[in-house]
Order: structure tokens, then C-alpha cells, then sequence
């Protein structure tokens, strides 16, 4: 997907249909010249619907589709016929969309699903034909309903990735170059800061025919939850994130300051992410020698003592095979309905001697 094409925020207006008005009819055939009233009701004006779709990777193809109409309903008509209900109009949105009403900023619904659909925008209601009034003192009713109107609303769509592992680092702290490394992605990668400036998606693979989906999104700097650099915008996409995959790089000026500086903007953006499964890795370590790597993890096991700092290069291909062990096994941790739960924040192991 090139990055110039990923949308996740659009408004579109909604207009549903207006129903259909009832009929105002009298039976009359060969045997019958004055018979009691027979009008069918109208049908119902068409629903404006959103539909979950997994084909669909971001909302581009409503970037500039800003009104979405949908059909009216028709008119009843005698001997009880019901008039036909109006066309739906149907939005297929991906997987982690989240509509809300622009009026209110009240939510509306949530797509996680293939195939969910949710009405976001009701059509009107048929009007009721003059068979639904007679009346013992009222034999021969000459009225019936109008059609109910439609609504125009506008709504917010925007959309939250769905993936199992979210990378969290500043610019420059190896994300894109290892979900370029350990799937079939291509983000664009540079030794400059905010290379990355819309979120990317990499399948995994993992043994046994097994895979899970990588998430990288924009470098986080110090005030990106109050809106500084690329700010709030993308950090929605790691909300959904069971396992955080934090990301310091071996060359930081300070590493501890750094993973700090990650938690708190979390914490402030949403305290509950710090909720989630958390794996803490020093990237690029291919720079270090055993004995600064031994020093660096010390310091880093005093700012988190239950997590065990994993080193890793995406460059030199070091530890990578372990990382993805290690994120597999707090993905079954954050969901133990597909293995064993070992609780969150479980110690990982120290990495396998290459």
C-alpha cells in the first residue's frame, strides 16, 4: 500500500431515504362497486449502512465520496400492496473503523468484524395506507400517512489498526526497517527523522503455519500526546494493540530517559495502554560489545524489573527468531483463549547464545 494512499479519518454526509406514503384506495373490481378501503402502506425509505470488509486496508475510497445518498421508498397502492422499500446504500469499511455523529461526537459503531454491517443512518418510515383507519364509525377513511422523512447527518469514520503487535519508539528507532525485515512490508526507510509519516501493517509469519500482524506507526517524540509532531493522530492505531513492542535504539543518548519518556506520553494519551502485554527490546545492537550490552540491560532491568530487555539487529539478523518467539508468546498471554496465559508483564528469558 503506498503510504500517500492510506486515509484513516474522512467525513461523509448521509442521507437516508424518506419513506413512502401510504395509499388512499377504495376496492372496486366486476362484483365489487363500493367497497371498504384497501391502500397499502408505503415502503420504507433506504438505510445508509457500513459494512466490515477485510479486502479494505484504509478508507481512500470515501476520501472523495463526501455525500452517500441512499433510495426513497415507494408509494403504497390499492388491493393492499405495499410499496417497495427504498435501496440501501452500503459502505464497505476495514476491519478497526469507528464511526462517530460529527454533531455530537457521539459513537455511533464499531466494525472489528467481516461481514458486520451497522445502519448509521435510518431511513424514514412508510407511511400507513387507509385500510389501517377504518373504523366502525368510520367505514370509508379518505386519508393515509405521509412517508416519514430521511436524515442527512454527517459522520466521522476513522480508522483504528487492527493489529496483534504494535512498535512504539521514537523517530529513527529501527521500527520500519524491522517490520521490513521480519515481513513482506515495505515502509520507507531512512536515517532521517519521521521517514515513517502513515502507519504500515507487515504479516509475520511464525512457525507452524502461524503468523501474527506487525504494526508500526510515526515516531513518537516528548508532547506527542498533547498534539506535538505527528501527535494524537496516530497514536489511535496502537490502541487496539494487544502487545506493545517497545523500541529503544542501542545508539540513544540516554536509553532509560527514553523508554520513560515513551510511557509517559502513553500514560497521558490513554492510561489503560500501560494495561496491555509489554515487550521491551534495545534495536540496533549490532553496535554494542558484550560487555556495554551487559551494562545497558542492567540499567534497564532497574527502570523495569519485570521485563527483561531483548537485543536485537534488524540489520545483522540478531535475535530476530527469538523476538518473534517472545512477541507469539505475549500475544497467547494477552489472549488465553489461544494458549497459555503466563500473566502480563511476564520476564522473558535471556536470549539464546548465537
Amino acid at each position: 500500500m503506498a503510504s500517500q494512499n492510506f486515509v484513516d479519518y474522512v467525513k461523509i454526509c448521509c442521507r437516508s431515504g424518506k419513506g413512502g406514503a401510504g395509499s388512499v384506495h377504495m376496492m372496486r373490481n366486476r362484483t365489487t362497486s363500493k367497497g371498504g378501503p384497501d391502500g397499502g402502506d408505503g415502503g420504507r425509505g433506504g438505510h445508509v449502512i457500513v459494512r466490515g470488509s477485510s479486502h479494505k486496508w484504509t478508507l481512500l475510497h470515501l476520501k472523495y465520496q463526501k455525500h452517500v445518498i441512499a433510495g426513497h421508498g415507494e408509494r403504497g397502492s390499492g388491493n393492499h400492496k405495499h410499496g417497495a422499500d427504498g435501496e440501501d446504500k452500503i459502505i464497505d469499511v476495514p476491519l478497526g473503523t469507528i464511526i462517530r455523529d460529527v454533531e455530537t461526537d457521539k459513537f455511533v459503531c464499531e466494525i472489528t468484524e467481516e461481514g458486520q454491517s451497522e445502519i448509521i443512518s435510518k431511513g424514514g418510515l412508510g407511511g400507513r395506507g387507509n385500510d389501517h383507519f377504518k373504523s366502525p364509525t368510520n367505514q370509508s377513511p379518505q386519508y393515509a400517512q405521509p412517508g416519514q422523512d430521511g436524515l442527512e447527518e454527517w459522520k466521522i469514520l476513522e480508522l483504528k489498526l487492527l493489529g496483534d503487535v504494535g512498535l512504539v519508539g521514537f523517530p529513527n528507532a529501527g521500527k520500519s526497517t524491522l517490520l521490513s525485515v521480519v515481513s513482506a512490508a515495505k515502509p520507507e526507510i531512512a536515517d532521517y527523522p519521521f521517514t515513517t509519516l502513515r502507519p504500515n501493517l507487515g504479516m509475520v509469519a511464525y512457525r507452524d503455519d502461524r503468523s501474527f500482524v506487525m504494526a508500526d506507526i510515526p515516531g513518537i517524540i516528548e508532547g506527542a500526546a498533547d498534539g506535538k509532531g505527528l501527535g494524537v493522530r496516530f497514536l489511535r492505531h496502537i490502541e487496539r494493540n494487544p502487545v506493545l513492542l517497545f523500541l529503544v535504539p542501542a545508539d540513544a543518548d540516554d536509553i532509560v530517559a527514553e523508554y520513560r519518556t515513551l510511557l509517559a506520553e502513553l500514560e497521558k494519551y490513554n492510561p489503560e495502554m500501560l494495561d496491555k502485554q509489554r515487550i521491551l527490546t534495545v534495536s540496533k545492537s549490532d553496535l554494542l560489545d558484550d560487555e556495554l550490552e551487559a551494562e545497558m540491560r542492567d540499567e534497564l532491568k532497574k527502570e523495569a524489573p519485570n521485563l527483561n530487555p531483548l537485543f536485537f539487529s534488524s540489520a545483522a539478523h540478531k535475535n530476530l527468531d527469538y523476538l518473534k518467539d517472545q512477541i507469539m508468546a505475549a500475544i497467547e498471554d494477552a489472549n488465553p483463549d489461544t494458549g497459555l496465559s503466563k500473566g502480563p508483564f511476564a520476564p522473558l528469558p535471556p536470549p539464546l547464545a548465537k
